[in-house]
């Protein structure tokens, strides 16, 4: 077993535990404050989260947010962010952080990809310039990002993936995970191992327990939300957690639709990031109990009732479908604004029912209800990196 490095203000206590699930409650400890668990992280990619100021994410209740090291990286470079005092100050969150490696960004990004046991080759989506990342270089990246929780360097293959190329890809991970660990020297900074395996239950489970031995003090969940089923997805959600260590966090890296959260934190996810809230609110869509309502459809060019009426967000609280329908049909930024602090809105909300359920043992209630209120219950989609 890898020895594990101390990590200064990092810590993870589970709060409570569901009797009839797999739900629990936890407070992450992080040096830039304490997180409620189960916790949604919306999605920053560039050090921004798309049109919201971090005041208004921070007054819906988020205390962590997802940055990509991937595209900071490229643009504008960890030289400019490292000089403005680190991406904390850059962006002007004072919350957790929470930096992909860019494992997936290389997959579903880069052009002519070549992977070899010392890094990745690829050509960037921006210039079409070369690139390379190596194990070491995601650490470096991140350290002087100055996230408050960096994520191993991964290999994330497409679905479906031809099981011979699963089978060599865990030997990779399994290296580059260690190679991580030996690479990472921030001591403010927590790293977390990813657990990859396809959709073999073998390899899934092998997977976990290979990574689990290498004691990181979390770990993240990949390779899922990539276009499986959801009910595959379920199975392999299950066979890692088997293998993980309880008392850690456990991050499902992708996965921000209602339903998928909420059956994902009955079966034991602590966290989650998804780009399914702010992209389907610049797509003029917004969360609602029945599922998604896309607002360009004409039945309500004229409905004056809020998008939810339920809801107690701001855009609920003060404006009808219609304005908001005129607001996306008029490609008004407010409108798109609007519906993401509603979908973030609902997000949080859900979470913090999540965290009450758990409480009051009754999560398979609220599970039941959110299908009853006919959250969209089909194959997941690829929604996670913009």
């Amino acid at each position: 077993m890898t020895a594990l490095r101390t990590t200064e203000g990092f810590s993870f206590t589970i709060t409570a535990s569901d009797r009839r699930t797999g739900a629990r409650t936890g407070v992450l400890a992080t040096p830039h404050g304490e997180v409620a668990t189960p916790c949604f992280m919306p999605v920053a990619t560039q050090a921004t989260v798309k049109a919201m100021t971090p005041e208004e994410v921070a007054g819906l209740g988020y205390r962590m947010v997802l940055a990509n090291a991937y595209h900071l990286w490229l643009r504008p470079g960890v030289e400019v962010i490292s000089a403005a005092g680190g991406l904390h100050r850059f962006m002007g969150w004072d919350g957790a952080i929470l930096t992909d490696s860019g494992g997936y960004q290389v997959m579903s990004l880069g052009k002519d990809v070549r992977i070899t046991p010392e890094g990745a080759s690829f050509r960037s989506h921006l210039d079409g310039s070369k690139v390379f990342l190596s194990p070491e270089d995601s650490m470096r990246i991140q350290s002087a990002l100055g996230a408050d929780v960096a994520m191993a360097l991964d290999e994330c293959l497409p679905f479906p993936a031809e099981r011979g190329r699963v089978e060599r890809s865990l030997d990779l991970n399994l290296d580059w995970a260690r190679r991580c660990l030996a690479a990472h020297d921030n001591t403010r900074q927590a790293l977390f191992g990813i657990v990859q395996g396809g959709s073999y239950a073998d390899l899934r489970a092998s997977s976990a327990a290979r990574m689990a031995e290498v004691d990181f003090p979390g770990y993240g969940l990949g390779g899922l939300s990539v276009g499986e089923p959801r009910e595959l997805m379920g199975e392999m959600i299950d066979l890692s957690l088997a293998e993980l260590p309880p008392e850690k966090p456990r991050y499902l890296m992708g996965v921000g639709d209602p339903l998928g959260l909420a059956q994902s934190v009955a079966r034991g996810v602590d966290l989650f990031d998804s780009v399914l809230p702010t992209r389907i609110a610049r797509n003029s869509s917004a969360l609602v109990a029945s599922g998604r309502m896309n607002l360009r459809n004409a039945a309500y060019r004229d409905d004056p009732r809020p998008l939810d009426e339920n809801c107690g967000c701001y855009a609920c609280r003060s404006f009808s479908r219609a304005y908001l329908r005129h607001l996306v049909m008029a490609k008004e930024i407010l409108g798109f604004h609007l519906l993401t602090v509603h979908n973030l809105f609902q997000l949080e909300k859900l979470t913090g029912d999540l965290r009450a359920a758990v409480a009051s043992q009754s999560v398979d209630t609220l599970l039941d209800s959110l299908k009853a209120g006919g959250s969209n219950d089909k194959g997941n989609v690829i929604l996670y990196d913009s």
